[in-house]
């Protein structure tokens, strides 16, 4: 199924039914009086949370939503039937929006989670409510209400703990493969991966983290350059960033220094939250490295970024270290969730990173 995290759809709620105009007639009571019942209500149209669902692409095809109408009231003072409600499946995680007013109605992050997004108009009234003293055949009615309408945006932000950014063929589908079971496609050409992959990472029995890889960013993608400003939406939602650098890259002429501050750059300006998101370095492809030259190799990548914050080195494809950082992020990750919880405080929260890089 082709990923979609886009939609635009119309929906239109149920028109509630029209009273009715009915005048009791029965043998021996010929002026029996008003009888004329209520209309039913229109159907209101709700979204709902789903995890069994991942993207969109239901919407590509069906954009036109509308819930059943009220039915009419009749005679024997017997009211219409309401329309029944339409709820409508959407992934978990999927923000509702208001095109035409820009109104953000809701934002769906758990599985269950049900939005009403348009009401159904009401049932009208029957003859039967303006009988008075002085009125006793009234022959006024009102009619059903009409439903409400509106043209939603839908976007999906996948739900994921931890997000891998890098240039492309920085190895985050490699990272990814060794440390969850998720199987993203892995070749040596740039954007291999085309649209979000989740992996869950399970450090030990009832400890475990999402982490989300999304395609390779280049300089200009919050432009719309690549893949970058269909996808960077998705790491709005994560706790924070793995930013994964390839320290041997295949082209001499590329200065991993320089492909770490696009990326930063193109976070940024992205939107100012997501640049300030917690981010750790990860130098991966280390064992492209002489043994006798990795220590010095990264330590004049720190400093030439002038790097104070977590990070760490791996070699994905061979999957050395890369437990080991996971085993830090969930360490972490526990510890972020403490803090909001109130339990701790942010000076506790930075794991402990060796100084000097694993032995690949």
């Amino acid at each position: 199924m082709k990923f979609v995290d886009e939609a635009t759809i119309h929906v239109q709620a149920g028109d509630g039914g029209n009273g009715a105009l009915s005048f009791r007639r029965e043998k021996f009571i010929p002026r029996g009086g008003p009888d004329g019942g209520d209309g039913g209500d229109g159907g209101d149209i709700y979204f709902e949370a789903r995890t069994g669902l991942n993207t969109l692409a239901d919407f590509r095809y069906t954009r036109q939503f509308r819930a059943p109408n009220g039915q009419g009231g009749s005679g024997r003072q017997c009211s219409g039937a309401a329309g029944d409600d339409l709820v409508i499946p959407v992934p978990v995680g999927t923000l509702v929006q208001d095109t035409e007013t820009g109104e953000l109605l809701g934002d769906l992050t758990h599985d269950g989670d049900r939005l009403l997004v348009v009401k159904g108009g009401r049932g009208g009234l029957g003859n039967t409510h303006f009988k008075t003293s002085t009125n006793r055949a009234p022959r006024k009615t009102i009619p059903g209400g009409v439903g409400e309408a509106r043209e939603l945006k839908l976007e999906l932000q996948v739900l994921a703990d931890v997000g891998l950014v890098g240039l492309p063929n920085a190895g985050k589908s490699t990272l990814l493969r060794a440390v969850s079971q998720a199987r993203p496609k892995v070749a040596d050409y740039p954007f291999t991966t085309l649209h979000p992959e989740l992996g869950v990472v399970t450090v030990e029995r009832h400890r475990s983290f999402v982490i989300a890889d999304i395609p390779g960013l280049i300089a200009g993608a919050h432009e719309g350059a690549g893949l970058g400003m269909q996808f960077l939406r998705h790491l709005s939602r994560t706790r924070l960033l793995l930013h994964l650098v390839d320290v041997a890259p295949a082209d001499p002429a590329e200065d991993p220094v320089e492909g770490v501050r696009v990326i930063e750059e193109e976070l940024r300006l992205f939107r100012d939250d997501l640049g300030g998101k917690e981010r750790w370095l990860v130098f991966n492809k280390v064992d492209l490295l002489p043994e006798s030259e990795r220590e010095r190799h990264l330590k004049a990548l720190l400093q030439a970024l002038a790097w104070t914050g977590p990070y760490a080195a791996v070699s994905a494809i061979k999957g050395s270290g890369c437990m080991e950082l996971m085993g830090r992020l969930m360490q972490r990750l526990e510890a972020l969730a403490a803090i909001q919880k109130g339990h701790e405080t942010e000076k506790a929260l930075t794991p402990e990173f060796p100084s000097e890089p694993f032995d690949a």
